[in-house]
């Protein structure tokens, strides 16, 4: 079948990327910068890896001190992450 009215290359790509399963992972791809984001530079600088697994977020971190903060603050990070990123991307941040 073929379509008879012309559409903007732009509006089917905004068609695509807000499908949720691409957006998901469009925003898994970018949970470095958002972590950055959210945390800032000298604490993303301080984080050794990010691995996230059914939307578990682990984050090793190399200073204790930075540690025992974020351990406090889990719950708003994954409220953080997810507006930032504009999908439920986390339920839970680990902090190692």
């Amino acid at each position: 079948m073929r379509r008879t009215d012309s559409v903007l290359v732009g509006d089917i790509l905004d068609e695509f990327f807000s499908r949720p399963y691409v957006a998901y992972k469009v925003a898994e791809g970018k949970l470095p910068d958002t972590w950055r984001e959210v945390v800032g530079e000298r604490v993303a600088s301080l984080t050794t890896s990010l691995k996230l697994e059914n939307h578990v977020l682990y984050a090793h971190i190399s200073s204790s001190v930075v540690r025992a903060e974020l351990f406090s603050r889990r719950d708003a990070l994954a409220a953080e992450v997810n507006r930032v990123s504009g999908v439920r991307l986390v339920n839970v941040v680990i902090i190692k």
